[in-house]
């Protein structure tokens, strides 16, 4: 396991989403999409929704009065405050109306007063995101991006606006841009992010940030904000400079070759969640992600490690593959093989609610907090609503 990991009642000041995405993520005995499932427990409707009711609301009451929500000992009030906001969201509820709007309204406030910098920063540089703040800040993003989208109120619809168009901006100015070298000789720009932005990490990079910033520059583009292309190129041009020739990512460009064994299936389940986010979904690369993920990744048998992160982005990939787009891009397979949404969901779902803290709604498993684990489980617990464009089909 991972030492950089935070323990509860002990925080490190190493990055937590860095030990998150890091870790490989295997448990012996622990069945790949593409085994024979194993048979699993009906979904049952009536405990979905209340394990879902009873999630939110316990998010509802552990909001600080400010707005924010936040891990173990204060820490990530940003991660944490941008994750809570994208599961009430989901639920439907938006800044004027639903169960949850109260909320919402305060989060987006909380972003809004205390969080943004005149940078376009959504975040502090030291404190509750121990000076690694772009992770949160790529969070951040997403949920005010969404909730612009939601908007009703013109007041509320141009401050939203200025806020994610100068967060967009932050996100564009961070990004470390690079040349990476072709086998034929050539070379390509690639531009990953790093803990902190370009000018202030000397041009260290990693994958778990740079698919958080991805997804958040869709989340404004999907909101009406213009985005750079250029930023977005590069992005992926990184990815796959990233992808070893097994077809997994390696946790940082900087720090090492894209060599067999060096893979995360995290930060590849990552990828492929970007990648179907912005419309990718027939590219021989993004293949090779899904195939890498469909071997590596094991799902609802017991823990494995950093099950949080990892579920998060896979979840959002398996919903938008559906029950037949893997076989559009696998058509040669064995249709008894494919990786499906329905297979994944009769697995994961009684899963979850087992999991679930009967008396208060919340999850309690994982080294981060009840709150990211409540935020994760939610999220995939309510991808079907089809309400925020970045997690539709």
């Amino acid at each position: 396991m991972n030492s950089d990991i935070l323990f509860p009642g002990s925080l490190s000041r190493r990055r937590f989403f860095a030990a998150t995405a890091g870790a490989l993520g295997t448990a012996v005995g622990l069945p790949s999409l593409g085994d024979a499932a194993d048979p699993t427990p009906a979904i049952d409707k009536k405990k979905h929704e209340e394990a879902v009711e009873k999630g939110l609301d316990w998010l509802k009451k552990t909001q600080n009065a400010d707005g924010h929500w936040d891990a173990n000992g204060g820490a990530y009030p940003v991660a944490m405050t941008a994750l809570a906001g994208m599961a009430l969201l989901m639920e439907g509820s938006n800044l004027k109306e639903g169960k949850y709007s109260e909320q919402i309204a305060k989060a987006v406030d909380w972003f809004l007063k205390k969080s943004q910098q005149p940078t376009g920063l959504l975040g502090f540089n030291q404190g509750g995101d121990f000076g690694s703040y772009m992770h949160g800040h790529g969070f951040a993003t997403m949920f005010l991006a969404c909730a612009y989208g939601e908007a009703e109120d013109k007041e509320q619809q141009q401050k939203l606006e200025k806020a994610v168009k100068k967060a967009a901006d932050f996100c564009s100015k961070a990004q470390i841009n690079r040349k990476h070298a072709l086998p034929e000789g050539k070379s390509v720009d690639i531009g990953g992010w790093g803990y902190t932005s370009a000018t202030e990490n000397g041009g260290g990079d990693e994958g778990s940030i740079t698919v958080t910033q991805l997804q958040a520059l869709r989340a404004a583009r999907n909101a009406g904000i213009a985005v750079s292309k250029e930023t977005m190129d590069k992005a992926l041009a990184f990815l796959e400079a990233c992808t070893t020739p097994n077809g997994g990512l390696i946790y940082s460009y900087a720090n090492g070759r894209a060599m067999n064994g060096s893979e995360r299936p995290p930060i590849t389940a990552a990828a492929v969640a970007c990648s179907f986010s912005a419309g990718q979904y027939k590219g021989d690369l993004c293949k090779k992600w899904i195939k890498f993920c469909k071997e590596k990744i094991p799902f609802a048998k017991g823990r494995v490690a950093h099950d949080e992160y990892q579920s998060y982005y896979f979840a959002q990939f398996m919903y938008v593959l559906g029950d037949d787009r893997y076989g559009q891009m696998f058509p040669q397979e064995d249709k008894s093989t494919w990786m499906t949404w329905t297979k994944y969901k009769e697995a994961m779902y009684p899963y979850l609610i087992e999991q679930q803290d009967k008396t208060s709604g919340a999850w309690n498993s994982g080294h981060i907090s009840p709150v990211f684990t409540s935020a994760v489980n939610l999220t995939i617990l309510q991808l079907e609503r089809g309400v925020l464009p970045i997690y539709q089909r």
